[in-house]
């Protein structure tokens, strides 16, 4: 086995704004296990907000294939790379290796980390609608009619009711999911919640920085409060204020498919619902999470990601309006 990465670049569709800035195409990185018999493949996004860059990704992955010696596993990956965008690229490319040889499938995997396999569900992901102004988000709502569900990237305060006002007008029918990317105050959240709830909002997504999270405390809010960039694996959930009632997985912050999914395992224990995210990337990051939103039956599923691209990659997961098909072996697993 050797250990190898590269990163690449795909062309977004129309652009993609948020809260923090915007952006033209995703840049993932792949790292690849090359075996006699099989490659395994994991795709991750590193993230700007967690210090992460395509060369320090590149770096640490390139650093362990120089250090390994012997086998990778991913008992041994966990000890010897933090969580972060590096070890969840290597960690999916050994699961995706393991199944490839015959060593595991996936989900036997996850079974034994979850107590549940997939069940090749047909999962239904969100669909982002990209930060803009009222009228150009409520277009972009009634153009995406097929899909049932919509999250709307928020975060500059003054504006954002207006926005989801806009969007509801324009999909009466829609069930919507707001996230603001840790771009209000607590002032907001209290002008915000309770008028985003009469307009049909589900769930408010990370609504503070992350490091203001306790002002939150106890209090029951009247929409679920889902955090995200304040959860990355088991740890982070010690610190977690009880007025969250849902964490957003993401396996690219987790590091992982493996800690991704010991992290569901432990939120379910602690009464909390999930939501499994993405970066925008390609169907070679989306597969592994579709297979752990399946098993873990995450209450919202976000993995619209290649939806967001001019094209995805090949044998890429399909999509029928919001729902999207298990991956194929041929893509991953």
């Amino acid at each position: 086995m050797r250990l190898e990465a590269e990163s690449q670049s795909w062309p977004i569709r129309g652009g993609f704004r948020i809260a923090r800035g915007e952006k033209r195409a995703a840049e993932p990185v792949v790292a690849s296990i090359i075996g006699e018999s099989a490659i395994g493949r994991g795709e991750s996004v590193p993230y700007g907000r967690y210090g992460e860059t395509l060369d320090s990704v590149l770096a640490q992955i390139r650093s362990l294939a120089d250090e390994s010696a012997g086998p990778l596993d991913r008992d041994g990956l966990a000890h010897a790379m933090p969580h972060g965008a590096a070890r969840a690229a290597v960690d999916c490319a050994l699961w995706d290796y393991e199944a490839k040889t015959g060593q595991r499938s996936v989900a036997d995997g996850l079974h034994a980390l979850l107590g549940a396999r997939p069940q090749g569900r047909t999962l239904q992901t969100c669909f982002t609608i990209s930060l803009a102004d009222p009228d150009a988000m409520a277009r972009a709502a009634a153009a995406a009619s097929d899909r049932p569900l919509l999250k709307l990237k928020l975060g500059e305060a003054a504006g954002d009711f207006a926005r989801v006002r806009a969007v509801r007008a324009a999909r009466p029918d829609a069930r919507l999911v707001a996230d603001a990317n840790e771009g209000w105050t607590l002032d907001d959240l209290h002008a915000l919640a309770a008028p985003l709830a009469g307009l049909g909002v589900a769930l408010i997504e990370q609504p503070l920085p992350a490091d203001e999270d306790a002002a939150l405390g106890g209090k029951d809010w009247p929409v679920l409060l889902c955090a995200d960039e304040s959860v990355h694996d088991r740890q982070s959930l010690h610190d977690l204020p009880a007025a969250y009632g849902a964490i957003n997985i993401k396996i690219d912050k987790a590091g992982g498919l493996t800690e991704a999914a010991l992290l569901a395992a432990e939120a379910r224990q602690r009464g909390l619902q999930l939501m499994v995210g993405c970066m925008v990337a390609t169907s070679l990051a989306m597969a592994p999470a579709a297979l752990l939103a399946d098993a873990a039956e995450a209450e919202f599923v976000d993995l619209d990601g290649p939806l967001l691209l001019e094209k995805d990659r090949r044998n890429g997961i399909v999509y029928d309006g919001a729902s999207m098909a298990p991956p194929s072996p041929e893509l991953w697993g």
